[in-house]
C-alpha cells in the first residue's frame, strides 16, 4: 500500500472525482483524530521497510514461478514414456539402491500419474544435513534416469529449493531469518494501514476507490494506480503476512503456543510399535527438514508393495508418500494431495503383517490445524497447483508495483527548488498528541499487546520511535539556536 500521501489538500483532485483529502473527516471525527497517526506511521514504515518487502516480492514472484520451470529444467528426470505395465515398487526401490548402495532408502513417492517416475529418497553420508537423495526410477522399466538433492516435505528439487531458501532467510541461515521475520511483521501493517487511508478519503465518484482515475497527471496519477491496486491487493497480502509468520522463529512460536492451547495442534500419526519408545515429529508442517537416518528394524516384513496394498485397504490411496519402518516404527503411508480439495489422509502400519497401528483422517483435524494447513499451503502455492501460483505471482507483481510507485511519491515531494538534492518531504510529528486519551491509551495499549506477540515489530516499531524522537530533540536544538 501507499508509503506516501499528503496532509494538503490538492484542489484538482476535485475534479478528477476526489475531493481534497482535508475535507474528507469533520476536525473531531475519530477518523480525523487518527488518520495523521495512519499516515506518519504508513509513511515511515512504507520507506524504511519497503526494501526488504521489494526483495520478498522478487524472490516470492521466482519462487511462484519455480514450480513450472522445475518442470522444464528437470524434465528427464520427471517424466519417461508411458509404459505398459507399471513394475512393483520393491524393484524400483532395488534398482536405486543398486544406483546408490552407500544410501539408505527412508521414503519412496510412488509415480503419481501416468508418465511421471517413481522418486526415492534417500539419506546417506554424502547427504547434506536437512536433504535427502531423491532418485528418480523409471515406473515401467526400473531404468534409474538420475538424481538430484531434495528439501522437505514439499520434494522442492535444487532450483525450487534455492529461491526458497533465499526468499526465507537470503541463504544466511538464522540471521537471515530476521529480514524475512520483519518483513512479514510489517506487511500487514503496511497493507491494512493503506487500505485505511485509501478508503477514508471523501470522493464524487465510488469507481475512483476500485479503479485508477483518468486524467491525472504526476503523483496524483501514481497514487491512483497505488491505492487502486492495494486495495485489490490487500487480502492476498495479509493472508501472505500472516502465514509467512506461522513459521517465523519469534512470532511463529507464539502462535504455535496459542494454536496448542486452543487445541488446534496439528495432530501426526504414531507409527511406534508396541514396546518401543515413542518418537518426536519434528519440522514444521508442511516445512520438514528431510529425512534422518535410522536404524533398520529387525524382524519380519511385508515389504512396501504389500504395505501400499494394505493402506489402500484403510482408505489411503491416490497420490501418496511411504516411508520404510525405522528401528521400533513401521510403515507410514500418507495421502499428499495438497490441491483442494485435499487428500491427507495417513495410516501407520505394523511391518510384520500390515495391521493398521494408527490412522489420521484429515476430516479429524481441529478446524485451526485444518486452516493452517490451508494457509500454508497456499503461501508455498501447492493448495490450488497452477491457479494458486499464478495468483502468487499476481500478488508479488503487484507487491513490486507498490513499493516503487511509493517511492516514486516520495520523490515527487522533494522541495525541487529549494535544493537540487533533496528527499521527499516527511509527514509532520506530533500526530500521537492530536489524538484524545479515549483513542490514545486504547491504541497504545493494543500497540504493545502486538508488538509483545510479534517481537520484530515491536523492537523496530521501538528503534523507530527512538530515532523519530532523537531527530525530534535535534530539530528543537537548532530551531532554538537560530532564535
Amino acid at each position: 500500500m501507499a508509503i506516501d500521501d499528503r496532509t494538503t489538500a490538492v484542489p484538482a483532485d476535485s475534479a478528477a472525482g476526489t475531493t481534497p483529502t482535508s475535507t474528507s473527516t469533520g476536525t473531531g471525527s475519530t477518523w480525523g483524530a487518527l488518520r495523521p497517526l495512519f499516515l506518519r506511521v504508513h509513511f515511515y514504515a512504507g520507506l524504511l521497510i519497503a526494501p526488504l518487502l521489494l526483495i520478498a516480492a522478487t524472490s516470492g514472484l521466482l519462487y511462484a514461478l519455480s514450480f513450472q520451470a522445475e518442470k522444464i529444467l528437470y524434465r528427464h528426470e520427471l517424466l519417461v514414456p508411458v509404459g505398459d505395465r507399471v513394475l512393483p515398487l520393491s524393484e524400483q526401490v532395488n534398482a536405486a539402491r543398486e544406483a546408490h548402495p552407500d544410501g539408505t532408502v527412508t521414503a519412496v513417492w510412488p509415480s503419481a500419474e501416468d508418465g511421471a517416475t517413481t522418486r526415492v529418497l534417500m539419506s546417506g553420508p554424502a547427504v547434506e544435513e536437512g536433504r535427502s537423495l531423491a532418485v528418480f526410477v523409471d515406473p515401467y522399466t526400473a531404468e534409474v534416469r538420475g538424481d538430484l538433492p531434495s528439501y522437505g516435505s514439499s520434494g522442492a528439487l535444487p532450483l525450487r529449493a534455492w529461491i526458497s531458501e533465499f526468499h526465507a532467510d537470503l541463504r544466511l541461515g538464522a540471521l537471515g531469518r530476521h529480514y524475512s521475520e520483519l518483513a512479514a511483521s510489517w506487511m500487514w501493517v503496511v497493507a491494512l494501514g493503506g487500505l485505511a487511508l485509501w478508503a477514508g478519503r471523501r470522493r464524487t465518484a465510488k469507481r475512483t476507490l476500485l479503479l485508477p482515475e483518468r486524467g491525472l497527471t504526476s503523483r496524483r496519477r501514481t497514487l491512483s494506480w497505488h491505492g487502486s491496486v492495494g486495495l485489490w491487493a490487500v487480502t492476498g497480502l495479509v493472508i501472505l503476512s500472516a502465514t509467512g509468520l506461522t513459521w517465523s522463529r519469534y512470532a511463529g512460536g507464539n502462535i504455535d503456543i496459542v494454536q496448542t492451547q486452543l487445541g488446534g495442534a496439528t495432530p501426526t500419526v504414531s507409527a511406534t510399535l508396541d514396546g518401543a519408545a515413542a518418537g518426536a515429529d519434528t519440522g514444521h508442517e508442511g516445512h520438514g527438514t528431510g529425512h534422518h537416518t535410522a536404524p533398520a528394524p529387525e524382524g519380519p516384513d511385508i515389504g512396501i508393495d504389500k504395505a501400499v496394498e494394505a493402506a489402500r485397504d484403510a482408505g489411503v490411496a491416490g497420490r501418496i508418500a511411504v516411508t520404510l519402518p525405522a528401528d521400533g516404527k513401521g510403515y507410514v503411508v500418507k495421502e499428499t494431495d495438497t490441491q483442494y480439495p485435499v487428500h491427507l489422509d495417513s495410516v501407520a502400519l505394523d511391518p510384520a503383517d500390515g495391521t493398521v497401528i494408527d490412522e489420521l483422517r484429515f476430516a479429524d483435524y481441529p478446524v485451526l490445524a485444518k486452516l493452517t494447513r490451508f494457509g500454508i499451503d497456499a503461501h508455498m502455492g501447492v493448495l490450488f497447483g497452477l491457479p494458486n501460483q499464478l495468483v502468487l505471482a499476481a500478488l508479488m507483481v503487484a507487491l513490486v508495483l507498490l513499493v516503487v510507485w511509493g517511492y516514486r511519491m516520495w520523490w515527487l515531494r522533494r522541495p525541487t527548488k529549494e535544493r537540487k538534492l533533496s528527499a521527499g518531504r516527511p509527514v509532520p510529528r506530533g500526530a500521537w498528541r492530536k489524538m484524545p486519551v479515549t483513542l490514545l491509551l486504547p491504541a497504545a495499549a493494543a500497540t504493545a499487546l502486538v508488538g509483545w506477540f510479534v517481537p520484530m515489530l515491536g523492537i523496530s516499531l521501538l528503534v523507530f520511535l527512538a530515532v523519530d524522537a532523537a531527530v525530534g530533540l535535534a530539530a528543537r536544538a537548532r530551531t532554538g539556536r537560530a532564535a
